[in-house]
């Protein structure tokens, strides 16, 4: 009996070796099954990430090229309103104001509105502004001795282009 019993014992610990072999493997399988679920569902989350990345990246040089052709458009405006403005201050520098306005103050305010009007319209057309407006009304005053009442570009001797100023230099 003894031999039986040893047996026994010896057929209980292989089945119980057995046992907790296959339950390590339905452990390890059940949490392998799991761990691969989570690394598919993260795989498709990060596959996703990786496309709106593309598509961002792809969006962002498309808006890079066109920065750039706008900011050489800008660059070439900048350097047409500068040399504009050169103009302008070489103008300024050979006009005498005040001598032009203790002359015909009224003719002087006149090419004054004329050119304030005239910013005003370039003013107006650079920011998109298409709709024909009236000048501010205070280019639209009325005057009643001579000058240009109404900045209109067909005026006469009332130009600002200065070829009628006298200049006074002195020594």
């Amino acid at each position: 009996m003894e031999m039986n019993l040893a047996k026994v014992y010896v057929i209980i610990f292989v089945v119980g070796i057995l046992s907790i072999i296959g339950y390590g493997a339905k452990y390890y399988y059940d949490t392998t099954q799991n761990r691969i679920a989570v690394l598919t569902k993260n795989n498709a989350t990060l596959t996703a990430a990786a496309e709106t990345a593309e598509k961002s990246i792809t969006a962002l040089k498309s808006n890079i090229d066109k920065m750039a052709k706008l900011n050489s458009k800008l660059q070439v405006k900048l350097q047409k309103a500068e040399s504009y403005g050169d103009e302008l201050r070489s103008k300024l520098s050979k006009l005498n104001l005040v001598v032009e306005a203790f002359k015909d103050s009224k003719v002087l305010e006149g090419k004054m509105n004329g050119a304030s009007a005239n910013l005003w319209r370039g003013i107006m057309e650079e920011t998109g502004n298409t709709n024909k407006y009236d000048n501010p009304i205070w280019l639209q005053r009325p005057d009643s001795t001579g000058g240009n009442k109404n900045s209109d570009q067909s005026r006469t001797n009332n130009d600002s282009s200065g070829g009628q100023t006298e200049t006074i230099t002195t020594d």
